[in-house]
């Protein structure tokens, strides 16, 4: 079982933003803003395009909500959407809150923010994912 299915299944804790079934959102531990979050499929798939198209599918829609409440929670001009990193050998989607392209390089230095701040990050997410659901 590698890291992310791990933290899908709780056995690695992790601040939620979103969940159903099939699908897991947390905040990345590593931000490159407040509220980067990382949406991922529970069943363990290394690159997303070898998803099954109905599960992709499914997977984007899923990702599309979680979007709207990381807007929600850090307004923001556009929520980027990046199929990046090679690190972890499971599919993963950043969604980034942005006003610039810049706060998408994944070259620069990443937030150090307190668990507290992380915490209210995630519940801020979570609330919006919980109260727009349908």
């Amino acid at each position: 079982m590698d890291i992310f299915s791990k933290i899908a299944a709780g056995e690695i804790p992790s601040y939620k933003c979103a969940e159903n079934e099939e699908f897991y959102a947390f905040l990345d531990i590593n931000p490159l803003v407040k509220g980067h979050t990382l949406v991922i499929p529970r069943r363990e798939v290394d690159y997303i395009f070898d998803m099954e198209d109905d599960e992709i599918q499914r997977y984007q829609l899923f990702a599309k909500k979680v979007a709207k409440a990381v807007k929600e929670a850090f307004p923001c001009k556009k929520v980027a959407q990046v199929v990046l990193g090679l690190e972890v050998p499971h599919a993963h989607i950043h969604l980034i809150p942005m006003q610039s392209e810049a706060d998408v390089d994944f070259r620069k230095e990443k937030l150090q923010l307190s668990a507290e701040e992380m915490k209210e990050a995630a519940d801020k997410i979570y609330s919006n994912f919980i109260k727009n659901r349908e």
